[in-house]
């Protein structure tokens, strides 16, 4: 399959119609004729932006032309700029060839930390352009053909073959859609080699998933390396089926599992499906909405054990709990210090899981230090086994549903691959999507020292640079008279150039105003910078209400409106992500639409006119103004103290009054009656309660409603009411509506 990777040249006489520029025209022509695109430019310009093209090329030419050496300084000059350019290169590509070519000029000539990053010395005038040209093809070639990890090779030859294949799916390798005018569409939007890449578990040559043979096998030995675990698996259906397959490897009916409370629903679905007996460990928040981190006390055994020991259903149990699940990074961006979990809970805990779905790029990073599960040279638990599982897709280059398991043995305690397959078998799938085993497979290989460092630290200062941006906005219009706004970015208060991109600067310090979280343990908590929320005017930390404010949801449908798609929406909040597929123009866009919502904002805008698709699906909204909407909900916001509301829920006492499964058991076999939400207090839900935002649910089976949930939901009834378009999505309220045209909500319970 050829791939297009051109030679890019770059040399000042390129287009010239000098002697240099005839040869070094000669030079490309010849490399065209064996069959390699040339791209030629006359000058490096932003080294930094030039660099980047290192994903692009299969080798670099550079130019050392007698000229640039026509004088001390202008030699200096030239090289200054040649070691730049290669160190640039370097720092992202260790591998790809990059040759000098001159006229009179000599290894002599170039200092030797150049010259030992260099695949050869072109002289122009001593050898043909043809026997040049097929010295630099060689090496494009070689390295290109270093580049592909094993499974993705494997395929990526399959699907080139030409092979008939009598095998799943019935597409064909694309052939049925092209019998249809709507296929015809569907092949023409993915393409040929998509399609003929989506096969069937039976081709040997690729090895199985299921089984971990072949290449699948070898790109996750491969990806294993590059992670520094000692066992990798892919997974093709999300972190969702990779925290379950954890669980089901480890956890069984009437075990006692420790859950960090803020955990994702997959973690609370496998408590449902394993019969296990939870003991949950309450993070803090604040009036933001935002979860913080679980105390570092919480963490003693000596408090897990009176935790234990006051659950209904968990202090007659015998034996050790058999796993800690943690969400490592938080939706927000916070990190637990994972030595100090591990110091701590060794050996009393069996299995240590860490749910690092947001957070599989800290491995490549010296900032994130002990701050994520398994990492280089860390040391090993003696007796607790850990584990990460990591959504490829969502901060790394993966597809979706692209996900990994990563497994540390301990010294006492390893891992036994084929007891663990069952659970893997349990939750895989027999026909996995093989575009997407591929990406888990490219994106592993991608991480790469020094690649994925770059990548990372590439991240890393975007996100900076973006928080930098945001505040000299805001000081700017600091400035202006007549109380001007500005949103805010979530974070440490100081952002100098000085010191920012040091782990200390992130730290969660004891009793610091801006994370609100109170009294946190020294050095056990970080902020990840590359997540970054954005606050609305409007509430404060301590969830003061001011006089104005504006709702994070309009300003998240305004951003939609204008092309820019957020992740999650508080009520005076919203997220977004530095993965390393950002850009400077994608986060200088989210600025420039920031500072227009502002501008019609002030100015009050009809929303027909700023939110013209959000107006047509609710025209009631027509000759409403911008800002007299944002009035408008930010007094509901303010009059019901909903910030407080929705943290004291979170906070509340709920009450296991049955195991899990037993309550899920219950819904199943429709032993259960629809409770309206003014009769919900005290009775025992069947189902997950999840109000979207934070999508962390709020009780689960088995638990009792309280009034302070009760209160929420009578809010959200009434907000949803007065505010179509805007509703609060709760997973789990049923909403019914009569023949009055009202809307009603239920969720169902034990009967």
């Amino acid at each position: 399959m050829k791939f297009r990777f051109p030679v890019v040249i770059i040399d000042e006489d390129f287009r010239s119609e000098n002697a240099s520029g005839l040869g070094i025209r000669a030079l490309a022509d010849a490399i065209e004729a064996e069959g390699m695109e040339v791209l030629g430019v006359t000058s490096y310009g932003d080294l930094a932006s030039f660099a980047q093209q290192q994903s692009r090329a299969s080798v670099f030419i550079l130019s050392i032309d007698d000229e640039e050496f026509s004088s001390p300084a202008a030699a200096d000059k030239a090289i200054a700029e040649l070691r730049a350019f290669v160190s640039e290169i370097r720092l992202r590509n260790s591998e790809i060839p990059i040759f000098l070519h001159g006229e009179t000029r000599t290894s002599r000539h170039i200092p030797n930390d150049v010259l030992r990053e260099l695949h050869g010395f072109i002289h122009m005038y001593e050898d043909t352009p043809e026997f040049i040209a097929r010295s630099v093809v060689r090496e494009a070639k070689a390295y290109l053909d270093s580049l592909p990890p094993p499974f993705f090779r494997a395929l990526t030859h399959y699907a080139s073959d030409g092979s008939y294949s009598w095998h799943c799916p019935g597409h064909s390798g694309g052939v049925a859609f092209l019998k249809s005018p709507v296929g015809q569409m569907f092949h023409q939007f993915f393409g040929e080699n998509m399609l003929r890449a989506d096969v069937c578990n039976a081709v040997e040559e690729l090895g199985q998933l299921l089984d971990h043979t072949g290449p699948v096998a070898a790109s996750e030995r491969n990806a294993a390396r590059i992670f520094n675990c000692d066992h990798l698996y892919f997974v093709t259906n999300g972190t969702s089926t990779s925290n379950k397959i954890v669980w089901h490897s480890t956890v069984a009916p009437g075990d006692i599992v420790i859950v960090d409370r803020n955990c994702h629903k997959s973690i609370l679905h496998a408590i449902m499906m394993t019969g296990a007996i939870p003991v949950f460990l309450m993070p803090t928040r604040n009036h933001y909405g935002i979860i913080g981190p679980i105390p570092k006390s919480e963490f003693a055994w000596e408090n897990i054990q009176k935790k234990i020991a006051a659950h209904p259903f968990a202090k007659d149990s015998q034996g050790k709990p058999r796993v800690l699940t943690i969400t490592q990074s938080t939706y927000d961006g916070v990190l637990y210090n994972v030595e100090a979990i591990k110091a701590e809970l060794d050996g009393k805990i069996d299995t240590l899981h860490f749910d690092e779905a947001w957070l599989p790029h800290a491995a490549f990073h010296d900032f994130y230090g002990d701050y994520h599960a398994i990492g280089e040279d860390r040391p090993r638990c003696q007796q607790s086994m850990v584990f990460s599982t990591q959504s490829t897709h969502k901060l790394l280059a993966g597809l979706s549903q692209a996900s990994q398991i990563l497994v540390q043995d301990a010294e006492n305690n390893k891992l036994d691959r084929d007891v663990f397959n069952e659970a893997y078998l349990m939750h895989t799938s027999t026909s996995p999507q093989y575009s997407i085993i591929a990406s888990c497979d490219v994106a592993a290989a991608m991480m790469e020292a020094p690649g994925g460092t770059a990548l990372v630290e590439e991240s890393i200062s975007e996100a900076l640079d973006f928080r930098r941006a945001m505040r000299k906005v805001g000081e700017e219009w600091a400035g202006e008279a007549n109380g001007h706004w500005w949103f805010k970015v979530w974070g440490p208060d100081d952002l100098s150039e000085e010191g920012i991109e040091e782990r200390d600067a992130w730290m969660l310090k004891a009793g610091e105003r801006w994370h609100g979280f109170g009294d946190l343990a020294e050095g056990f908590n970080m902020l990840d910078p590359i997540k970054a929320t954005i606050i609305t005017p409007g509430l404060d930390v301590d969830g003061e209400f001011a006089e104005r404010g504006i709702p994070a949801a309009i300003v998240t449908k305004y951003l939609a409106e204008h092309g820019v798609i957020v992740e999650k929406c508080g009520l005076y909040s919203f997220f977004i992500m530095f993965t390393i597929g950002i850009t400077k123009g994608r986060w200088n866009t989210m600025v420039t639409e920031l500072q227009q919502f502002k501008d019609d904002y002030d100015k009050n805008q009809p929303l027909w006119r700023v939110l013209p698709e959000f107006v047509a699906k609710n025209p009631r909204y027509e000759r409403v103004g911008l800002r007299d909407l944002c009035k408008e909900i930010h007094a509901v916001y303010r009059a019901k103290d909903v910030a407080r509301l929705t943290t004291e829920m979170y906070l509340s006492d709920m009450v296991p009054a049955m195991r899990p499964a037993d309550a899920f058991a219950k819904m199943a076999h429709r032993e259960i009656e629809r409770v309206a939400i003014d009769q919900l207090e005290g009775r025992i839900t069947s189902v997950l309660l999840t109000p979207y935002p934070p999508g962390i649910p709020l009780l689960i089976p088995g638990e009792r409603f309280n009034a302070t949930i009760v209160q929420y939901l009578q809010f959200a009834r009434e907000f949803n009411e007065r505010f179509p378009g805007f509703e609060t999505d709760i997973h789990g309220l049923v909403k019914e509506v009569g023949e009055d045209g009202k809307s009603r909500y239920f969720v169902d319970c034990v009967r």
